[in-house]
């Protein structure tokens, strides 16, 4: 099979290419990313000499240039990450998740429909389903209730990709994963941001009172899911994916200093971010019916391993914390409620 795989320099893209070419899912994969602050060129070293990956520098919302590469490589199947993913961002500016969470996969949906693309793999998330009460978990014919520019955004897509199915026939699946995390991870996200700072002995800023709870699920189980739905999963359908493992993130972040050996004491409370979901909740009980996927590392395996990575790969870290990465944590963190 030949593979696009759009964002493929990012935390869960990258690690999906890595995987596919390790494990051979892929007889060829061609790797779009435009490289924002969030697809680092870093990520896909491990691969660099491999003559089945391909990468292009590309917007997806760039339709001649997608079509141009469609055309050319003839695809097989596209598994779809590429997206701003992250909530924060999208409170402060939310033009750029809509132009390339909503528009982009328009772009990429037309571009598979009209060179008839036999599969194509939307990668979504479970906050399109907002915050869900105990104990309560959602399947995949939960009411989307999104609570942010990000969560609307994508629940759009999810839709638009749908309705290609249903009037086009195009063979599409959607995936909604809870919260990933593990290696390659830009330290904006909850757990790299936490590790990265206890290591440096900083302030661990958490919001609120700590006690959203989310569900932890490793990056490398979450891209076994998408390949037993890219190779199993039914067109038109919605596959949740999630870890099993449910925690307060106040939790998360004292596991985290437990794991780096640092105090409790580097806890700082900052003011709630704007609408902040308290809980997300799913059950992957469809997934598993039907493809057999389930998820194989637990949070303690896979936070420590996260941990022993950050710890020994401190270059990478530094090289991403860029002027980009400052400005965002200044906003976010160091004058929160300003």
């Amino acid at each position: 099979m030949k593979i696009v795989v759009t964002g493929g320099a990012g935390f869960i893209g990258s690690c999906f290419v890595r995987t596919a070419l390790r494990e051979n899912w892929a007889e060829h994969v061609i790797n779009l990313d435009k490289l924002t602050y969030a697809g680092n060129p870093d990520n896909l070293k491990p691969i660099d000499d491999d003559p089945r990956h391909r990468f292009a520098q590309i917007d997806i919302c760039d339709a001649e240039a997608v079509e141009q590469l469609f055309k050319a490589e003839s695809p097989d199947a596209v598994v779809h990450f590429a997206a701003e993913s992250h909530v924060d961002r999208s409170i402060h500016s939310p033009a750029p998740v809509i132009q390339t969470n909503f528009n982009g996969t328009f772009t990429l949906l037309e571009s598979a429909r009209h060179h008839k693309i036999a599969r194509f793999v939307h990668v979504s998330t479970d906050e399109v389903y907002g915050s869900i009460d105990a104990p309560h978990d959602a399947d995949e014919s939960f009411p989307l209730r999104a609570s942010s520019p990000y969560s609307a955004s994508k629940a759009g897509s999810d839709l638009l990709a749908l309705s290609y199915y249903t009037t086009y026939k195009l063979n599409v699946s959607v995936t909604r994963a809870s919260n990933n995390y593990g290696p390659y991870q830009f330290p904006e996200k909850l757990i790299p941001l936490m590790i990265s700072n206890a290591l440096e002995d900083k302030p661990l800023p958490v919001y609120g009172d700590g006690q959203q709870i989310r569900d932890w699920l490793y990056v490398e189980d979450h891209c076994r899911a998408i390949q037993s739905v890219l190779e199993k999963g039914r067109p038109g359908e919605i596959y949740n994916i999630g870890g099993n493992c449910s925690l307060p993130n106040l939790d998360v972040v004292r596991r985290i200093l437990k794991a780096t050996g640092k105090p409790e004491s580097l806890i700082e409370r900052v003011t709630d971010r704007p609408g902040h979901d308290r809980r997300y909740a799913l059950t992957n009980a469809k997934l598993t019916a039907e493809t057999g996927w389930e998820p194989v590392v637990s949070f303690d395996q896979g936070l420590i391993s996260t941990v022993n990575w950050y710890r020994t790969n401190q270059a990478w870290v530094q090289r991403v914390k860029s002027g980009e990465y400052r400005r965002f944590y200044e906003l976010n963190y160091a004058n929160r409620g300003e």
